[in-house]
């Protein structure tokens, strides 16, 4: 299943017209996930989201584990 995301996840806006626009890709094809960001600096503020890798080689993105967090949603 090929999924595209047109709402750029740093500024939380709609990317109009998605194919003039940086994105990133990660699949094999027709089963992948597609990412549009509205500029660069999105794009690579995205990417250098601190993540880490387990042992399934599956990415984990770090949340706050604070006291105070409370989870909307």
């Amino acid at each position: 299943m090929h999924i595209r995301i047109t709402t750029d996840p740093i500024s939380l806006n709609e990317v109009i017209n998605p194919e003039s626009h940086p994105c990133i890709y990660d699949g094999n094809g027709q089963d992948g996930l597609e990412i549009y960001f509205e500029n660069e600096t999105n794009r690579d503020e995205f990417l250098a989201w601190g993540h880490e890798q387990d042992n399934d080689d599956m990415i984990v993105l770090m949340g706050n584990d604070s006291a105070d967090y409370v989870a909307e949603g």
